[in-house]
């Protein structure tokens, strides 16, 4: 059975990436031989497996998606001490903000999508990040921490983590095979698109 679906690109990985999280296909499906990125749009011809029922595409069309709404409102990318690059009418540009603006609890990290707030000057048509905030989160309860590699990790295989933005509580070091609770925002790290911003442990194993 084919059906046509419209999606995005939740992870891509050498040869091989997903769409929706639960589509799989292989590099060699994407027509034109576009490298695809994680956050892209696509529309696929999907067949389904009718023992397994798992999802493969067999063909992978990529088309161009600016990220605007044509509102004041932005997807970004590249966080990182207060610089930003977002997509906007089709280019990339590089946009500043004041650390305050960043909603509570959320300390930005390269790599981070996020949605921002802009203000418009009057004279001068400048815009004004007014505000930042993750472009999606969520909570996930009971994972497990499947790496570590010196200050950074992966927990579930799935969501990644580093030392240099994680909110801890006081004297806890996660360690392999602890069992957490975790509060991620979408973020594009290598082969992952979580990032975990707080983790609170729950047993260890």
């Amino acid at each position: 059975m084919l059906k046509t679906v419209q999606g995005v690109v939740t992870k891509f990985c050498n040869d091989y990436g997903f769409i929706n999280e639960l589509i799989y296909f292989s590099g060699d499906v994407v027509t034109g031989g576009v490298l695809l990125k994680v956050g892209q749009r696509v529309t696929a011809i999907v067949e389904e497996d009718k023992i397994s029922q798992e999802l493969k595409a067999i063909k992978v069309d990529p088309f161009c998606d600016n990220y605007h709404d044509n509102g004041l409102s932005d997807s970004c990318t590249g966080v990182s001490s207060g610089c930003l690059t977002c997509r906007m009418d089709g280019a990339d540009h590089t946009a500043y903000f004041s650390l305050d603006v960043v909603c509570k609890d959320f300390q930005p990290y390269q790599g981070d999508r996020v949605e921002v707030a802009f203000s418009i000057q009057p004279d001068t048509r400048k815009r004004k990040a007014i505000s930042v905030k993750p472009l999606r989160h969520k909570h996930v309860h009971e994972a497990c921490i499947t790496s570590l590699s010196g200050r950074s990790g992966v927990i579930d295989d799935s969501i990644f983590f580093t030392l240099d933005s994680l909110k801890l509580p006081d004297g806890y070091t996660p360690q392999l095979s602890d069992i957490v609770n975790v509060v991620a925002v979408e973020s594009i790290q290598s082969c992952y698109t979580w990032r975990a911003i707080s983790m609170i442990l729950v047993k260890k194993c």
